[in-house]
């Protein structure tokens, strides 16, 4: 069987606002389809949709999102303008540079950027 992945679903507390965050971040257009369901569907990559779930996060995500960002410093900076949270410093390793943040609900994600030659 192949199978493509259609979009990927945040359980989260406020859609609404998280869909806008994100939307920021990502580019497009936010779209609440319904009061526990949004999504933005971003020119350069996949859906990404957020649904309210009645509990809160307990723990660390078992999944996040690698953004590609170019300039990680940036991204990073214009990220927590728009409500993100730093998680540590930016780091390098052999495979580039990584800025780790979490979302106004506490989602983790990165922003990297490859090493140059």
């Amino acid at each position: 069987m192949r199978a493509r992945i259609d979009e990927i679903v945040f359980d989260c507390h406020d859609p609404a606002r998280l869909v806008r965050f994100w939307a920021a971040v990502l580019g497009g257009d936010p779209v609440d389809r319904e009061d526990d369901w949004s999504y933005v569907d971003p020119p350069e990559c996949m859906r990404v949709a957020f649904q309210r779930v009645p509990e809160g996060k307990a723990a660390k995500n078992r999944l996040h999102l690698d953004i590609d960002a170019g300039d990680v410093v940036a991204a990073a900076a214009e990220a927590v303008r728009l409500g993100a949270t730093r998680v540590g410093g930016v780091m390098t390793d052999e495979h580039g540079r990584f800025q780790v943040l979490q979302d106004p609900e506490g989602n983790e994600f990165c922003f990297v950027a490859a090493l140059d030659g």
